[in-house]
């Protein structure tokens, strides 16, 4: 009896393919699924697959990177909020789940392609099929956990718009903590019965090879060798009437707590948050037309991370709905799992990964907080001291007068004042390095006073250029 797994980054139960092997001789199916289909189904999932495995090594690098960037970015203290929270929680999850499916990726698509005589996800090591069962658990609990997340950040966002003071109170970085661990706890509470409805078989054979050598007289002799093999494949366990209990039990709830619920919920937020941010929007004109410019700025700005936000539940509900429409179709058609939703398997993990890898571009593009606090952690701007600002201090040893010159790039001021220079005539307060001059006119030699700063007069203050530019000079 083959098997099959269904998608392993979406929904990853390893199950028996329709209802038994009566499915697997299946052309079609009347009124939704023509042989035509079928047979198309069949030829796509074969083709995409020798591409799937290099496609997710690179998706899922690119998602690793990523959200390492948007853990380091969300656990600035600048960046401390309710929302910030739920999305540094989302991005530890993507980020497991990335990693996790790098591994299955490689040895299974990439390492140890998939061969028609061999199980499905069949292996050789046995350790690969212990990481292949933790794999089903480990994957099915951070990608539903995201989407609970995903779901709880659209609740708050909603209600942050509609009651603005009390969502406050309601929708505190305190309470945001709280619904992450709760998610998390039930969510690993209600995969249990995946834990415990998979295991693995053994497929044990001999191959045997025949060698022809022909000697130098030209006789030919046969060798035959016969090799022994084992492989170790994934199975459902559907032995006993318990086993059989807790499997229909497991497909039921992924079925609707973590597909159709979800998709519900997902795509009715997205609904609401639309229209939402359109009565914002409004309240944002009202403002603007009433001269009340700083409450509408600030709405704006409220707009924006309501926009990214947005765009996060969409990308969700895109990724997601077609695999609740999917299972649906799972529950009430009989060998659909066989026919349809087994041959689109590693389409729908390929859109999963990438909604899981792309949210650092969205909050890069769409919030000026997170892109500027990215800048300055992973782009520093080093100091330039600007060349056409410099200051001289020369002394003469023909008497106690001292003078010093301030250089702008356009002319040199002189100003007697004990031989220090206190600031610029357009209000420039500057600290710069003195240097050493020579006058040939008068046979003078002046002192040099290097990495000395320039004492500031009674109007000192902190040097700012007119470009806003408030470099700290200190070690000159």
């Amino acid at each position: 009896m083959d098997l099959t797994t269904s998608s392993p980054a979406a929904n990853t139960t390893i199950v028996v393919s329709g209802a038994g092997d009566s499915c697997f001789s299946v052309e079609s199916i009347p009124g939704i699924v023509s042989n035509n289909t079928r047979v198309g189904l069949e030829e796509f999932s074969e083709s995409y697959r020798k591409i799937h495995g290099y496609i997710a090594v690179a998706v899922c690098l690119f998602g690793v990177l990523s959200n390492c960037a948007n853990i380091i970015v969300l656990t600035r203290k600048n960046m401390a909020s309710s929302t910030n929270t739920l999305l540094l929680w989302l991005a530890v999850c993507d980020l497991l789940k990335m990693t996790d499916y790098l591994l299955f990726a490689v040895h299974f698509y990439v390492m140890e392609p998939a061969d028609p005589s061999r199980f499905a996800f069949s292996s050789s090591k046995f350790s690969w099929i212990v990481f292949l069962l933790f794999h089903a658990n480990f994957s099915i609990v951070c990608h539903t956990t995201t989407i609970w997340l995903t779901i709880a950040l659209a609740i708050f966002r909603y209600i942050y718009i509609c009651k603005p003071t009390s969502g406050v109170y309601y929708c505190s970085q305190q309470r945001a903590r709280y619904v992450v661990v709760t998610i998390i706890v039930l969510t690993i509470f209600i995969c249990i019965p995946n834990y415990t409805a998979n295991t693995y078989g053994i497929q044990q054979g001999e191959t045997t090879t025949n060698l022809t050598e022909v000697d130098s007289s030209g006789n030919i002799t046969v060798i035959s060798r016969t090799v022994s093999y084992v492989y170790y494949h994934p199975v459902p366990k559907t032995d006993t009437e318990l086993e059989r209990v807790i499997h229909q039990v497991n497909h039921w709830l992924q079925a609707i707590l973590i597909k159709l619920v979800p998709c519900f919920m997902l795509t009715t937020l997205t609904l609401l948050l639309v229209h939402a941010m359109h009565k914002a929007y409004r309240k944002r004109l009202k403002l603007k037309s009433q001269g009340r410019k700083a409450e509408s700025d600030k709405h704006g700005e409220h707009n924006r991370i309501t926009r990214m936000l947005l765009a996060v539940v969409i990308l969700f509900t895109l990724t997601e709905l077609p695999q609740g429409i999917l299972t649906l179709m799972n529950i009430f058609v009989e060998c659909f799992v066989t026919v349809v939703y087994d041959k689109l398997g590693d389409l729908l993990d390929i859109m999963a990964l990438t909604n899981n890898s792309v949210t650092f571009i969205l909050y890069c593009t769409m919030s000026t907080q997170f892109r500027t606090t990215f800048a300055a952690i992973f782009c520093p701007q080093q100091e330039v001291h600007p060349k056409w600002l410099k200051l001289r201090i020369t002394k003469s040893r023909q008497g106690s007068k001292q003078q010093s010159g301030v250089s702008d790039g356009n002319s040199m001021r002189s100003r007697g004042n004990n031989g220090f220079i206190a600031k610029e005539t357009a209000a420039t307060e500057v600290e710069a390095t003195t240097v050493s001059e020579h006058d040939n006119h008068h046979n003078t030699v002046d002192e040099v006073a290097d990495t000395e700063k320039v004492p500031l007069d009674a109007t000192n203050g902190i040097s700012t250029h007119t470009h806003g530019y408030s470099p700290d000079h200190s070690h000159v």
